[in-house]
């Protein structure tokens, strides 16, 4: 080969070469694309997973823990399933019709309609508060001795701040408090499992499904059929277009929608888990304990079996859990108010209303942690006037076009619905009869 011929080898070699790392470099900007337009949908979902370890959840599965032991650990397993299920199709819900579904609710109702549903929903969102701040307010006077009164105005305040950064610009920091929230509670819940350890065999052994006495399966009923709490399915469809900013490019509907399934699954994963590790540690540590039925005498339990350093960071998740709940129920409660009655109420306005009777509570009654009993009841009310609109919704070719749901997962979400209905109205009929 002459040179010249050489020459034009070394280029057509050098050309070749020039192209595939142009086309590796192209795919590269592409996944660069794509991943960041992924990380730009994350964070909804871990807000609305904040509905799953409030202090009411944390009080359930400690007393599962410690009555029955690993025999329930299946229920959440199963329950955080049907969370998944529920809390996607509100995202998706939000995602295609660019709507909440109070919004649209809103829109399919007369006035008297609109205002008797606002009315129910306020109600349920009064019995969400009051878990939520007496929660803290318990956290506050383990922590540093503070009256639960005095605890209850600490987490009012605090929570209100928090929702100063909701809204506009400043809604992807509000996001960020949230989630660093839940990392707070993830490890303050999940620290005693490295502490002491459970039997990965018993551990196993409680994902057979199985009940040992009437009063298991009661148990089982109440954690089951309170899983889903009614303003998680309302939030969740205003969160994922919250997300945005006013101006701001979206994603496409089909990138939104493989987003979010990712965004769900990772939040309540993280959520399962953290009430999962709550059962697990009861059942370790505390089971057949007496006084454990309440959140301070599970921390007393634990303190005495674990330390006080296990102790003081269980409190430190509780009052991350009050927190951050209670900052999320009062969001959801003024986007309720919007979809509903189209007013655009200050946020802190909609904080006094459902801080009030927590506080009353706070100041009059002997034991707070029972009105957790009764807020539970309330909750369970409310159950299917949400997650009914949003069978009947997200099966609507109207309304959902090519994103419509496909018959066998609207029968899969029929079957999920009604369970969760059923047990919630036996739960409270069990509650009316005194049997709960």
């Amino acid at each position: 080969m002459n040179p010249v011929e050489r020459s034009a080898a070394e280029l057509e070699i050098e050309r070749a070469h020039a192209a595939e790392g142009e086309r590796i470099r192209g795919h590269q900007r592409a996944n660069g694309r794509k991943g960041h337009a992924l990380a730009s949908i994350l964070g909804p979902a871990f807000v609305a997973a904040v509905a799953y370890v409030d202090p009411g959840n944390v009080a359930a599965n400690i007393t599962s823990g410690a009555r029955y032991g690993y025999l329930l650990v299946w229920v959440l397993v199963l329950a955080n399933a049907m969370s998944v299920l529920i809390q996607y199709q509100s995202a998706k819900l939000g995602i295609v019709t660019g709507k909440s579904l109070p919004e649209l609710l809103g829109e399919r109702m007369s006035d008297a309609g609109r205002f008797m549903f606002f009315m129910q929903a306020e109600v349920i969102a009064i019995a969400t508060d009051l878990a939520e701040v007496i929660g803290g307010a318990i956290a506050l006077n383990l922590l540093f001795g503070i009256s639960l009164f005095m605890g209850g105005l600490v987490i009012g305040a605090i929570s209100t701040v928090l929702l100063w950064f909701q809204g506009g610009k400043t809604h992807r920091l509000f996001e960020k408090i949230v989630i660093a929230l839940l990392l707070v509670i993830t490890f303050g819940f999940i620290f005693g499992l490295f502490i002491a350890p459970p039997d990965p065999a018993a551990v196993f052994g409680g994902l057979i499904p199985h009940f040992t006495t009437t009063d298991s399966v009661l148990m089982a009923t109440s954690m089951l059929g309170a899983t889903v709490m009614p303003h998680a399915i309302y939030l969740h469809s205003t969160l994922v277009n919250d997300h945005y900013a006013p101006g701001e490019k979206k994603p496409t509907v089909r990138q939104l929608l493989h987003g979010s399934k990712i965004d769900v699954a990772w939040a309540l994963l993280l959520a399962g888990s953290v009430n999962v590790s709550l059962l697990i540690i009861a059942a370790n540590s505390l089971y057949g304990m007496k006084g454990t039925d309440s959140i301070e005498g599970a921390q007393h339990a634990i303190v005495s079996v674990l330390g006080p350093v296990v102790g003081t960071i269980f409190s430190i998740g509780l009052l991350a859990s009050s927190l951050s709940s209670t900052s999320v129920g009062t969001y959801a409660g003024s986007e309720i108010m919007h979809g509903l009655l189209r007013i655009k109420a200050p946020m802190w306005a909609c904080r006094v209303v459902t801080l009030v009777p927590a506080l009353i509570v706070l100041w009059f009654a002997p034991n707070p942690t029972q009105a957790l009993v009764v807020g539970q009841v309330i909750l369970s009310i409310g159950i299917p006037f949400a997650i009914i609109p949003l069978m009947r919704y997200t099966h609507d070719r109207k309304l959902m076009g090519e994103y419509v749901d496909g018959t066998v997962k609207h029968v899969i979400f029929i079957c999920v619905a009604a369970l969760i209905v059923a047990l919630n109205v036996l739960l409270i009929v069990l509650t009316v009869l005194g049997k709960a």
